[in-house]
């Protein structure tokens, strides 16, 4: 607390305007994240820091959907006392805010979903007069439901649908795409990113606009630019036709007031080796401003260049307040997975904290060239830890100590931008983050800005692809080549298509685990998708269904084969990732020092970390007294003028808590039904203030659910 105080007096006397209590910020949840600014603070105040502790379950809906290894990662939308969400399968539920009775409930995947982990963060409400909908991707299709009783909207598109597959400038049958978090609403269009596959072939990331009304196609932002449009320079000749990726996964953000969206991006495909897209990659990596009318540049800033850390923008950016010269400027915060924030003026780009270019390291893989120097801001302080070495490996029991040291040995380190290698460069904060899609949570009063941060170690180890075929090739046929039909085995297909993500031994470390497959799809199912493609997954449509069954067969028998390809195959790279880059103890614990899981507070006006808590903890350490070490987290936090912040989040012991604002100090907490690895919904119904969060679980190995929980005061 003295610390905090200390900053608010700082604060109050160099710029000479404390902050007062805002008129804005949420009374309900209308958009994800809480509303288009994405900062998750709501107004209600009814539960406070001394009511806290009273908190109990006010209701619990039970979505039936989970299955072994489902997730459920949604923010609950909350408008006219109705709660819009999403189950385990992707069923579209719409409940009594106060009570928890269903209202309605439409699948929009027609009974084709079955028990296939879908990624799905939420929904898109829409209101223009009497006309109220409600938007929701499944697979490829952009789908619009009537609010009121959940029933497609006939004039919207064909019969309520939308394919995003349409437009990108590839074979609609060639491409994987999808919408992990919901879109934004600017006026009558809806502005949405997308999912795509991270490896070759893969779509382009571009952002789109759709009449909400029709579903018509208004406008396109190419992130891999055409020829002749801005950045195309920074791509090989004709990277816009055969790259993918650069895509805006994590949702986006919007100011209304000035019609500018702020799109991030990720990184294009493939994530870990670019050799045939030398050059920064522009639009990659980006925090975009687009005119959300047209959807023209207005500025940009890349924050990685020429990416092969896999370290896309995470979360969409928290719309915000700093404080300068005596008055209160409108700017915009972009959360890393390297555990930085990037801040600049709204309007123009302009960073408000300096950002240095540092020298980075060069990689010593043949045909990769990396960027000389990437952009480090110097405030605000890095929310996380910035390297990985002998000096904080984990001391949890003294062979643990010994056992990461020898791997550490075999291993390439260095910072940031440690380069991926044959003999693994490690990569600190992991592949997730950092910062992860969870994103931060802002509050107006007091100019804290409150973002969960994870610290594990990975480091990322090419091989190579042993069905490797020249992309230049067929680059210049336009085409997928082969020749004769080759002999080869279904091992070597599978670690040639699925080893970079899902590990060769069907775990990986950043790809749903495949082990056991087959008790939870079917061989078909899987085969199809294997073809066409799902999510983050890529569309291999250069394979045949022979082809296909052979790859399904090994990982749902271990067994390998046989087999002849047939002369067409997608194209790939020379080398792929190792699945596997986890570094951890013989039991699995991280192999860094704790914290291993962090909810951090710091202030926008000052660049300084206000208070660090640890988030989370392993039960199984806890009962032998190795407490609060934090742990892996998924989901983000929400901010209230009632002076908390609460947040699931942990992967581990499934529990809800309420943080004191200003402090950190934990001041409430319960055990969800599974782990909650979502981020809360705060919203008022029938004049009693509501928090609810998605209990999903499921990541990890850790048990699945699929209830939604309400707390409110007795």
């Amino acid at each position: 607390m003295k610390r905090y105080v200390v900053l608010a007096v700082w604060v109050a006397v160099a710029f000479g305007e404390p902050r007062s209590r805002p008129e804005t910020g949420y009374r309900e949840w209308e958009e994800y994240g809480g509303g288009a600014e994405n900062i998750r603070y709501s107004r209600l105040d009814q539960i406070n820091r001394a009511n806290v502790h009273k908190l109990k379950v006010a209701w619990k809906y039970e979505t039936g959907d989970s299955f072994r290894g489902s997730e459920m990662q949604c923010n609950p939308v909350i408008v006219d006392g109705v709660l819009y969400a999403t189950s385990p399968k992707l069923r579209v539920i719409a409940l009594d805010a106060a009570t928890g009775k269903l209202r309605w409930s439409h699948d929009p995947s027609a009974g084709r979903g079955g028990k296939r982990r879908v990624r799905n963060r939420g929904v898109t409400y829409w209101r223009a007069g009497g006309d109220r909908r409600i938007f929701v991707t499944w697979e490829h299709e952009l789908v619009a439901l009537h609010a009121g009783t959940g029933k497609p909207v006939e004039t919207f598109g064909h019969g309520g649908r939308v394919d995003l597959r349409q437009g990108l400038g590839r074979r609609p049958e060639d491409v994987s795409i999808s919408v992990t978090t919901p879109g934004v609403i600017f006026g009558d269009l809806l502005i949405v990113g997308s999912s795509v596959g991270e490896d070759l072939p893969s779509a382009p990331g571009d952002i789109r606009a759709y009449d909400a009304r029709t579903g018509a196609p208004r406008w396109t932002f190419h992130t891999i630019p055409h020829p002749g449009e801005y950045g195309a320079e920074t791509w090989p000749a004709g990277a816009w036709m055969r790259t993918g990726g650069a895509n805006a996964w994590a949702g986006l953000s919007l100011d209304r007031g000035r019609g500018i969206a702020y799109v991030p991006t990720g990184s294009a495909a493939f994530d870990f080796y670019g050799a045939d897209r030398l050059g920064d990659n522009l639009f990659a990596n980006s925090l975009i401003a687009l005119n959300a009318k047209t959807g023209k540049r207005i500025w940009h800033f890349q924050t990685v260049k020429h990416d092969v850390w896999d370290r896309d923008l995470p979360a969409p950016p928290s719309l915000v307040t700093v404080a300068r010269g005596g008055k209160l400027v409108d700017a915009v915060v972009q959360a890393t997975k390297s555990g930085l924030l990037f801040v600049f003026e709204r309007a123009t780009g302009k960073p408000l904290y300096p950002i240095e270019y540092r020298r980075a390291p060069a990689s010593h893989v043949d045909g990769e060239k990396l960027a000389a120097k990437q952009p480090f801001p110097v405030l605000p302080e890095p929310f996380t830890r910035q390297s990985f070495h002998a000096g904080n490996v984990t001391r949890r029991t003294p062979e643990a100590h010994r056992a990461v040291l020898e791997q550490l040995k075999h291993l390439e380190t260095g910072g940031q931008f440690q380069p991926p290698s044959f003999a693994g460069g490690v990569i600190f904060p992991g592949l997730d983050g950092g910062a992860e899609w969870g994103g931060t949570a802002f509050d107006p009063e007091s100019g804290l800005l409150y973002v969960n941060a994870t610290e594990r170690v990975q480091a990322i180890k090419l091989v190579e692809r042993t069905l490797f075929h020249s992309l230049v090739d067929w680059v210049v046929a336009d085409k997928p080549v082969g020749g004769e039909a080759r002999a080869t085995t279904t091992r070597d297909a599978y670690l040639s298509l699925c080893g970079g993500c899902h590990g060769s031994d069907f775990v990986g470390d950043n790809a749903p685990p495949l082990r056991d497959l087959g008790s939870r799809m079917k061989a078909a199912d899987a085969e199809a998708i294997v073809r066409r493609g799902t999510g983050r997954m890529p569309r291999f449509p250069g394979i045949s269904g022979r082809e296909a069954r052979g790859i399904v067969e090994y990982v749902m028998t271990g067994k390998s084969r046989p087999i002849e390809l047939d002369s067409v195959e997608p194209p790939q790279l020379k080398y792929r990732r190792d699945g596997r880059g986890l570094i951890v103890d013989p039991e699995g614990y991280p192999g860094i020092e704790p914290p291993w899981g962090t909810l951090n507070a710091i202030s926008m006006d000052t660049g300084k970390i206000a208070w660090k808590a640890p988030l989370g903890e392993f039960p199984e350490l806890a009962a032998k007294g190795m407490k609060n070490t934090g742990s892996e987290n998924y989901g983000g936090p929400a901010v209230t003028a009632g002076g908390l912040v609460f947040i699931g989040a942990t992967n581990y012991d499934r529990k809800f808590r309420a943080f004191d604002k200003s402090t950190g100090k934990v001041l409430w907490e319960t055990e969800l039904p599974a782990a909650g690895n979502a981020t809360p919904s705060v919203y008022e119904a029938a004049g009693k203030e509501y928090v609810v969060i998605g209990a999903g679980g499921g990541k990890d190995g850790q048990a699945s659910g699929g209830s939604y929980v309400a707390f409110s005061l007795p």
